[in-house]
């Protein structure tokens, strides 16, 4: 297959999308850190095979095993929600 027909991967997507949405380049680089973490964090599985059941299995393993701030947890949410909402256009 052409590189020229093929669909942009997930990561530009979102980085188009943000932009689109006039995000500071700040929040892109933030959400582009959670969203792969997320992707990682799940043996790098598609998003599409991903719900419910696997954002709150990474959220709880970010405040159990992390440790992490609540506030940290928040921006790793905002950033899956940003994910399926703007990007795969899926609400879940």
């Amino acid at each position: 297959m052409d590189m020229h027909n093929r669909p942009p991967k997930l990561m530009d997507r979102v980085k188009a999308t943000m932009r689109l949405k006039r995000n500071s380049p700040r929040t892109e680089k933030t959400y582009c850190y959670w969203i792969s973490f997320f992707i990682r964090y799940h043996g790098v599985r598609h998003t599409a095979s991903m719900g419910s059941s696997e954002v709150r299995a990474f959220l709880e393993h970010l405040a159990v095993e992390r440790q992490v701030a609540a506030a940290t947890q928040n921006q790793a949410l905002n950033a899956i929600v940003f994910l399926y909402r703007h990007v795969l256009e899926r609400d879940r």
